[in-house]
């Protein structure tokens, strides 16, 4: 009797034992779509590269717009006043003159005239060190600084200047103020341009990655979509899967590119001593990353992420739109 009460609980416990087993099984099987695969490992890395380089090209936009918006402050707030040698005149002396001038005029803070030796050191980077300029007639420059936010009248100064130093002529660099303005807007036209392209790659890429996990598990979802399943249901299975592949190649992608962008502000450090070094954070500023630039790249991971997962969604939403 009691053995075969015992036979019993042994069998019954087997068969709890089983049908747990059979649960965990079913639990582990429960994803639609597998949480790991050669090819969700692909997507992620083009995700990567993706988010990496709109990353770099966003960031390289935005510092650009910064150091060109540096220029334009900086170019804004000077003036040069040119005097070319004339025969029969003193040209120091004219310099001085053009100098007490502008010192006069409202809106001036200060007034700099550049000696011989200044201003033939200009001329040395396009003529070389090893000519002798003392022979060349070489222009004179008196540099106005202006006030913050003030305004000068440039048409007055000029004549004025014209009037009692021949030979002079004041340059507001309002040029130069305009090509560095096209030239910004080129760069994030190119940029936007850039942007929109990887973008496209990237939702393309993610289309075909959609398409073959919904051809690998075809049976099954043809299946649960005629037992009944909610089409939101099925969807939001590819559309978690995809996000969380978006989520993490973006992530990859995005810490690649301040990884790169904290290097190159490294190297500029380095070379800031040395007149090349001197020349690229002139052009393109210290390559340090400031509060927009770290914005501008989460958005950039959360958004592909967000985008990725939308795309699988409104893909299987067509599908079982066909198979109805």
């Amino acid at each position: 009797m009691f053995s075969e009460a015992l036979r019993r609980t042994q069998s019954a416990a087997a068969a709890l034992n089983e049908r747990r087993e059979a649960v965990r099984d079913m639990r582990r099987e429960k994803a639609l779509v597998p949480a790991s695969s050669i090819a969700g490992r692909a997507l992620v890395t083009v995700i990567a590269i993706m988010t990496f380089l709109a990353a770099l090209t966003s960031g390289a936009a935005i510092l650009i717009a910064d150091a060109s918006s540096a220029w334009q402050s900086q170019v804004a707030r000077e003036m040069t006043i040119q005097i070319r040698p004339t025969v029969g005149r003193d040209i120091e002396a004219d310099a001085e003159k053009a100098a007490g001038i502008a010192r006069k005029a409202p809106g001036v803070a200060a007034v700099r005239p550049y000696t011989k030796a200044e201003s033939e050191a200009l001329l040395q980077p396009w003529l070389g060190g090893n000519l002798d300029l003392s022979e060349l007639p070489v222009p004179r420059l008196v540099v106005i600084s202006l006030e913050p936010g003030a305004s000068l009248n440039v048409t007055a100064l000029g004549r004025a200047l014209s009037e009692a130093v021949p030979g002079s002529s004041l340059d507001d660099h309002q040029h130069w103020l305009e090509r560095l303005a096209v030239m910004a807007k080129t760069v994030v036209v190119v940029a936007a341009l850039i942007f929109a392209l990887v973008l496209v790659a990237m939702i393309l890429a993610v289309a075909f990655a959609t398409r073959g996990a919904m051809a690998g598990n075809r049976e099954i979802i043809e299946v649960l979509h005629f037992v009944g399943a909610a089409d939101d249901y099925i969807s939001r299975q590819f559309q978690r899967h995809f996000f969380q592949l978006g989520l993490r190649g973006g992530a990859i992608g995005g810490g690649a590119a301040i990884l790169a962008f904290y290097v190159a502000s490294t190297l500029a450090a380095w070379t800031r001593a040395t007149p090349g070094g001197d020349q690229v954070e002139a052009m393109f500023g210290s390559f340090s990353l400031g509060r927009n630039v770290y914005v501008a790249i989460l958005a950039i991971t959360a958004g592909i992420a967000i985008v990725t997962g939308l795309v699988s969604r409104i893909i299987v939403f067509r599908h079982l739109r066909d198979l109805s």
